[in-house]
C-alpha cells in the first residue's frame, strides 16, 4: 500500500511524473511507496472547445480559471488529504511543511495558470494555498514537482538512510554542516582534522558550531535575527 497518495490537477498532464519519475521519487514511485494521479482539468470542461478560463471580472489583463470546471475537476478526484492551490501568496512552503504533508498520507495539488483562479473555487472547496517563494512562474507544475519532491523523500523506504534527514538543512531550524570525502587533500586542502580523529562526541559539537556559524553568516532570519 502506498505510504502518500498524490493527485495532481493540471492543464498540462505530460509534465508528470518528469524527474519524479527517476531517482529517489522515481524508484519509490515504482516500488509503490507513493502513487502519483493526474487529471488533466481540461475534462472537465463542458463545451466543444474545452474551455477552462475567462476574462477577469472588473477588466483587467489576461484570463483567469473558471471556478465550475475547476470545482467539477476537484469533485471528481475525492482526496482523503489536503487540497493544495499552487500560488505565489500561499502559504511559505519548508522543510516543516514537507514533513506535515508526508505524515497526511494523501495531498491533491492543483496547479493553476493564467492570472489566477476565481476566489469562489478556492472558498469553496477549501484550497490550501501554497507558495515556493517570493516570485511568479507561469504555471503550478514546477511547484507541484518540487513540493512533491521533497515530501516523497521523507517517506519511510524511500532513502536509504533515514538519518540523513534529520541532520540535513531546516530540519532542526539550522542549516546543513560542510561535507567532505576522499581524497583527504584536494588542491592543497585538507579535510579538518576533527573529521578524522574518530572522536564522535568532537565530531558532532564541530558539526553544530559549523550549523550555527553558517546559519548566522546566511541565514541569521531562521535564528530570529
Amino acid at each position: 500500500m502506498a505510504l502518500f497518495k498524490a493527485t495532481v490537477l493540471t492543464l498540462y498532464p505530460d509534465m508528470f511524473p518528469g524527474p519524479l519519475g527517476l531517482a529517489l521519487a522515481g524508484r519509490a514511485l515504482n516500488a509503490g511507496l507513493w502513487s502519483l494521479s493526474v487529471h488533466n482539468i481540461r475534462d472537465a470542461a463542458t463545451d466543444k472547445h474545452r474551455t477552462v478560463d475567462d476574462t477577469p471580472a472588473g477588466g483587467g489583463p489576461g484570463m483567469v480559471m473558471r471556478p465550475d470546471v475547476l470545482a467539477r475537476a476537484i469533485d471528481a478526484a475525492p482526496v482523503a488529504g489536503p487540497r493544495l492551490l499552487m500560488s505565489p501568496r500561499g502559504r511559505r512552503f519548508d522543510q516543516a511543511f514537507a514533513q506535515e504533508l508526508a505524515g497526511a498520507g494523501a495531498a491533491m495539488f492543483v496547479c493553476g495558470r493564467f492570472e489566477g483562479v476565481d476566489e469562489r473555487v478556492i472558498e469553496s472547496r477549501d484550497l490550501v494555498e501554497v507558495s515556493l517563494g517570493d516570485y511568479v512562474l507561469s504555471g503550478g507544475e514546477a511547484a507541484a514537482l518540487v513540493m512533491l519532491d521533497a515530501v516523497v523523500r521523507l517517506l519511510p523506504g524511500v532513502m536509504g538512510n533515514m538519518a540523513s534527514a534529520t541532520e540535513e538543512s531546516f530540519s532542526d531550524g539550522l542549516l546543513e554542516h560542510p561535507q567532505y570525502t576522499r581524497p583527504a587533500t584536494f588542491e592543497g586542502r585538507d579535510i579538518p582534522a576533527v573529521l578524522q580523529s574518530g572522536d564522535h562526541g568532537k565530531i558532532a559539537a564541530w558539526r553544530k558550531a559549523e550549523r550555527e556559524r553558517l546559519t548566522r553568516a546566511r541565514r541569521p532570519d531562521l535564528l530570529g535575527g
